[in-house]
């Protein structure tokens, strides 16, 4: 398969020395028989549709070493590792970033499919369109297969093309054939980004017209495959992006977006999706390891709490009739690594992962649905983040006392100064542990403190194994893995129901349908055990209570980084959101109670704020390549 690399379109062809494999041209992808052979067997039909999927990425934590990429290159998380040079987090903080070599994409994931996105999905979008080109007149067995398969194989590009849409955010060429050698790439333009959407979309709508196609995947033999409900989850977000400020080109969009927003919720929930809002494992969310908050938080909002850990630590299993029936597609790895890698570095001595920043914890409202911060100006000094500017209406918040009465996602989704967690801890407490000392290694309660100098686990200006920012992340965990119960993290869930009801809510709010916005809203918030939003919201009052649930429900899940940038516009900068990011500043008192601050996480501000950090770069070669082929830069601002 060696020769596929050069097949994309537009400028890979330059690269390709056309005598290295010429002889493979004619050669099906097991180098044996010719490609015409492919098109009359069935299982060799079969088996080239596999190929489409070769590239489809992983996500999670498996970007390289170990890192959540855009999760910890945005606000809402701090690498634990970017002290160490070579990685995505210490290059993208400090600036080292160009179109040659940008991290994101050329520092590439642990074998995982993250990285090499601009190669690697034009590779696949062409054996996408080569095998759409062969399969209407391929030696198909069962014209039921033909038909799956040819839906499916319109529902990968989508999805190719949209990552491409997502990633480097500017229009694509809207290719459907395949290109080879001999073809004139001088005639190859680039659409618009609404043009590009527009494309995807209606790829989408030719899978969700195939009869053949199932809604879910139901055998665990074919995991992985794409169902026919993607195509909703994809025209879903790109609807909400192509009518966003930093890709509508100036135009409104919103009734569009909310247009097709309400087909794909609604055709959804029509095929049963629905949020996953039972506990089923009891015994092991609500026993020992459940400390899910303060001692005297409500039962009804530690299940709530429960039902979230619950749902982001198993995977969806492959069933007619799920438990799990919010996920629309979770990506097909299970090498994802759990808390040897990411959590509390002290279990393993190896490396704590995403810390969720100030920030992150600063979104989550208190029982009563206050906001902690005036979200018309969360912070009286914008760019430092410093100084919070509180919102008066809030009564139980105290700023000393920060982690009581908080939104059941927060103790679901993060470790604090103060929880607990029940697992194997491989070390003998040190007298200067305060809370708990003594205790030996072995399976045991321990508290989490995050003070400034507590010997395992607090901040810290160094070490990997150490939160840097008075956080670690839960969200992944599953209770009580640790050394003598290794789990593995569950596959990460790409596509779910709350982002749709979401997507769909902020574009109604666009687009003046605020009561149904509001009633979205109010599924999710009903979900995680928190009151309603009042129905007298409106206008820019709306759409920030709207942008604080979509950071708090799809916390850590990649949405923030993407939303921060459509959310500007094309002239902005990201200086009021990505130039400082803050930690805790938990101080331990001599009576053993708690001052609680706030700081930089370090003392030099992250260079990943300016303009040209709204988009990524197209990869230099390739922009080279273009110009000289057609004529015209298709490179992002400032690349």
């Amino acid at each position: 398969m060696e020769y596929k690399k050069y097949l994309y379109i537009v400028c890979e062809f330059i690269l390709l020395s056309l005598t290295s494999c010429s002889s493979e041209l004619n050669q099906a992808p097991d180098g044996k028989i010719s490609l015409d052979d492919v098109w009359k067997d069935n299982d060799k039909i079969a088996a080239y549709l596999n190929t489409c999927y070769q590239h489809m990425p992983a996500k999670g934590n498996l970007y390289y070493f170990w890192c959540r990429g855009p999760v910890c290159c945005c606000d809402e998380a701090w690498d634990s590792n970017d002290l160490h040079g070579d990685v995505i987090s210490s290059r993208y903080y400090s600036g080292d970033a160009s179109a040659n070599d940008y991290p994101l994409w050329t520092m590439a994931g642990m074998g995982a499919g993250n990285g090499y996105y601009w190669d690697n999905y034009w590779e696949s979008i062409h054996d996408c369109n080569y095998f759409l080109q062969h399969i209407d007149k391929a030696s198909v067995t069962n014209e039921s297969d033909r038909s799956r398969w040819t839906a499916e194989a319109h529902l990968l590009r989508a999805y190719y093309y949209s990552e491409l849409l997502k990633w480097f955010g500017c229009g694509l060429p809207l290719i459907t054939v395949p290109y080879d050698y001999n073809d004139d790439f001088s005639k190859v333009k680039r659409s618009s980004y609404y043009e590009t959407a527009k494309f995807i979309i209606a790829d989408c709508d030719t899978a969700l017209k195939c009869k053949d196609l199932p809604w879910r995947i139901t055998t665990s033999g074919e995991a992985g495959r794409l169902p026919k409900a993607l195509a909703y989850g994809i025209i879903s977000r790109v609807a909400l992006y192509m009518a966003s400020p930093l890709y509508c080109d100036d135009n409104n969009y919103w009734d569009e977006a909310y247009t097709l927003n309400k087909e794909a919720l609604n055709g959804l929930e029509e095929q049963g999706y629905e949020l996953y809002n039972t506990l089923y494992n009891n015994a092991t969310y609500l026993g020992p390891d459940s400390y899910f908050a303060y001692d005297g938080y409500p039962d009804n909002l530690r299940e709530k709490a429960a039902i979230y850990n619950e749902y982001f630590t198993n995977s969806m299993e492959y069933s007619s009739n799920p438990r799990d029936k919010e996920t629309i597609f979770q990506t097909n790895n299970t090498s994802q690594q759990s808390a040897n890698v990411e959590g509390i570095g002290a279990q393993f001595g190896i490396q704590s992962g995403a810390c969720p920043s100030q920030e992150l914890v600063d979104c989550f409202e208190t029982t009563d649905g206050q906001p902690i911060l005036n979200l018309s100006q969360p912070y009286s000094d914008e760019e430092t983040h410093l100084q919070p500017n509180y919102n008066s209406d809030n009564r139980l918040y105290n700023p000393q006392d920060p982690y009581k009465d908080r939104d059941p996602r927060f103790y679901a989704y993060i470790y604090y100064n103060g929880s607990e967690r029940e697992t194997w801890w491989p070390f003998d407490e040190v007298p200067t542990s305060y809370e708990n000392y003594p205790a030996s290694v072995g399976y045991r309660v321990r508290k989490i403190m995050t003070y400034i100098g507590e010997s395992q686990t607090g901040t810290a200006d160094q070490g990997s194994t150490l939160t840097r920012t008075g956080y670690f992340l839960r969200k992944y965990i599953k209770p009580n893995t640790g050394a003598t119960n290794f789990v593995m993290m569950a596959n990460y869930k790409d596509y779910r129901l709350a982002e749709v009801i979401l997507n769909f809510a902020e574009a109604a709010a666009h687009a003046g349908h605020e009561s149904e916005a509001i009633q979205a809203v109010n599924k999710i918030r009903e979900r995680a055990g928190m009151p309603d939003l009042s129905p007298t919201l409106t206008g820019q009052d709306l759409l920030n209570h709207i942008i604080l649930e979509r950071r708090v429900e799809l916390a850590c899940e990649e949405a923030r980084y993407f939303d921060v940038r459509r959310l500007h516009k094309p002239d902005e900068d990201l200086s009021t959101t990505d130039k400082w990011v803050t930690a805790a500043k938990i101080i331990r008192n001599a009576d053993g109670t708690y001052t609680y601050g706030r700081m930089q996480v370090r003392t030099n501000p992250r260079q990943c704020y300016s303009n040209k950090w709204l988009k990524g770069p197209i990869p230099l070669d390739e922009v080279n390549n273009i110009i000289a082929i057609t004529g015209d830069n298709w490179q992002n601002t400032g690349w």
